[in-house]
């Protein structure tokens, strides 16, 4: 009787610990190679954005699951590639126990979803793709930690000057980590598939 009133507490006392949180694998607490894990989770306020096939995306898209999310724009003309095809390859090998992969626009004056899908077909079936109005994003991107400005360019040409890190979102859709640049796909991949698939 005693070992089950002591297991109870136990139990009692690990939930209210969050011993069970996102952070907390089976076999123990994250541990990144390529990235670096907050000493605790940042959880992310309600958004509504749009995906790349024109669905609501809000954080019921991004819960149960863990996801790696990338900004940037379909104009970019090196980073935002070479990221996308870093994570399309992430995707390619670790098949089912990959993360979702989710690229948010920070051009959402060009980037409609139609664009996006696009955009995305050039790098594979897994990705995401995420737009919406400039107040969205830009309050989404402020949630995750990252920052972005437009530049302005020649006549109505302009880019956006974006962070370039890899955000790592756990299965309570809050922020775990971050994989800052350059990206090694070996890497990420080893830290990746110790996730598993779902959360």
């Amino acid at each position: 009787m005693a070992n089950r009133s002591g297991m109870a507490v136990g139990l009692a006392v690990a939930i209210a610990a969050g011993i069970g949180a996102a952070l907390w694998l089976r076999d123990g607490p994250l541990v990144l190679d390529a990235g670096t894990v907050l000493p605790e989770p940042h959880p992310v306020a309600a958004f509504e954005l749009v995906d790349h096939e024109g669905r609501v995306f809000d954080k019921h898209a991004l819960a149960g699951r863990w996801s790696l999310v990338f900004a940037g724009f379909t104009h970019c003309p090196d980073i935002c590639p070479t990221t996308l095809a870093t994570m399309a390859e992430l995707g390619a090998r670790l098949g089912g126990t990959s993360p979702r992969l989710v690229f948010v626009s920070v051009d959402p004056e060009r980037d409609t979803p139609a664009r996006m899908a696009a955009y995305l077909r050039h790098f594979g079936p897994d990705l995401v793709g995420a737009t919406g109005s400039p107040a969205a994003i830009g309050s989404f991107t402020r949630d995750l930690g990252l920052a972005q400005v437009k530049v302005p360019g020649v006549g109505d040409d302009y880019t956006v000057d974006h962070s370039a890190a890899l955000v790592l979102l756990d299965p309570q859709v809050r922020v775990a980590g971050y994989f800052p640049p350059p990206h090694d796909v070996n890497r990420l991949a080893a830290d990746l598939a110790a996730l598993g698939g779902e959360g």
